[in-house]
């Protein structure tokens, strides 16, 4: 996030191509010391809130990368939960089978949900909009159906993760759970990171363009295809990475859960609830969505009611969401991703930032 480039000078004015204000440079610093607080959170925090951590940091980045394929590159997806199952029986694989640590099988997990995500891409890539999410939700039951007639996968019963359990028992449950919440911490800023940057790039420009009108963008040179591959792809790799870190944090596989059609149902929720569209958005849903779970689910069914309305009532009141909203009003944004050409020189302004362009005075 930079602040300033150095000023051009045109007609003896001077100009200065910014992305961030001194607000912007202020939260954050802010945000720098709160992750440094959440690195140290599991010294002092105690392994109760250490574990709600963990659930919470994999339900932001999923909902992070469901926000870029969907908010930012137009697709719609929902078999998110397929390349989360990938990612947990990858770290199983790896670890049980072939004997290498967990915490380096993460790594490999999310290489796996690449790999998965990249002969997907080929397959759904022929759809658009609904069909398109249908396409996705399809190749997830695949995946889940194979996985089950695995019986050396534990069928579809499951099977406990042998090095996770041996891990917990030689380090203790507060170790064990340190370091799966500073690896769910890092998939989260992870998810933010690379969708800030990848939105910076010459490729976000791109995917927005894309999913503000797709034949638009493409008679402008947008190679649709390689921009939407490079969504999926992260988006693949980030939520097998997730499904990896859910796999150490439950200590066993199970193609009913680690597939489940709820991932995909919840990270809408947060989204939709959030805003689409946004960095931030997801950040305002997740932690909406944790609190309702958290203080609401021993309702039962009721629970889910809670939900469904209050997603209705949201997408009735601000189609765009929570910071949609937020955002129509104030107009600032946390995460600045345009560039603004702003005015430094001495005497009249320019003609662009007499007309209220982007131009600005300072």
């Amino acid at each position: 996030m930079s602040a300033a480039t150095s000023p051009a000078t045109q007609d003896g004015r001077q100009y200065s191509v910014s992305v961030a204000s001194r607000v912007n440079l202020l939260i954050l610093g802010f945000g720098i010391l709160i992750v440094a607080i959440l690195a140290v959170f599991p010294l002092f925090g105690g392994t109760e809130w250490t574990r709600r951590l963990i659930d919470f940091f994999c339900y932001l980045a999923l909902a992070e990368l469901w926000n870029l394929m969907l908010g930012y590159a137009g697709l719609i997806s929902a078999g998110q939960q397929g390349f989360i199952g990938i990612g947990a029986y990858t770290l199983w694989l790896f670890s049980d089978i072939l004997g290498i640590s967990p915490f380096l099988g993460v790594v490999f997990a999310a290489i796996g949900g690449a790999i998965i995500a990249l002969p997907a891409a080929a397959l759904v890539f022929k759809l658009k909009g609904g069909y398109l999410a249908i396409g996705t939700w399809v190749i997830a039951e695949i995946l889940r159906l194979i996985v089950a007639n695995i019986k050396r996968a534990g069928g579809n019963s499951g099977i406990n993760i042998q090095a996770t359990s041996e891990l917990v028992q030689e380090l203790g449950n507060a170790a064990w759970y340190s370091r799966v919440y500073w690896w769910a911490l890092a998939g989260a800023i992870l998810a933010i990171g690379v969708t800030y940057f990848l939105l910076r790039s010459r490729t976000g420009l791109a995917l927005t363009a894309m999913r503000d009108n797709d034949l638009a963008a493409e008679s402008c040179g947008v190679n649709l295809w390689r921009a939407k591959l490079y969504t999926f792809l992260i988006a693949g790799a980030g939520c097998a990475l997730v499904g990896a870190v859910q796999a150490m944090y439950t200590l066993r596989v199970h193609p009913g859960s680690a597939f489940s059609i709820n991932w995909t149902a919840y990270l809408i929720f947060i989204a939709v609830i959030g805003g689409i569209g946004t960095i931030e958005g997801p950040i305002i849903g997740t932690i909406i969505f944790y609190v309702l779970r958290e203080t609401t689910s021993q309702w039962g069914t009721w629970y889910f009611i809670a939900l469904g309305l209050l997603a209705i009532i949201v997408t009735i009141w601000s189609p765009a969401g929570i910071y949609g909203w937020v955002l129509k009003k104030t107009n600032f944004v946390m995460f600045p991703l345009q560039r603004k050409l702003r005015y430094s020189g001495k005497g009249d302004a320019p003609p662009e930032a007499a007309a209220g362009g982007d131009v600005s005075t300072g």
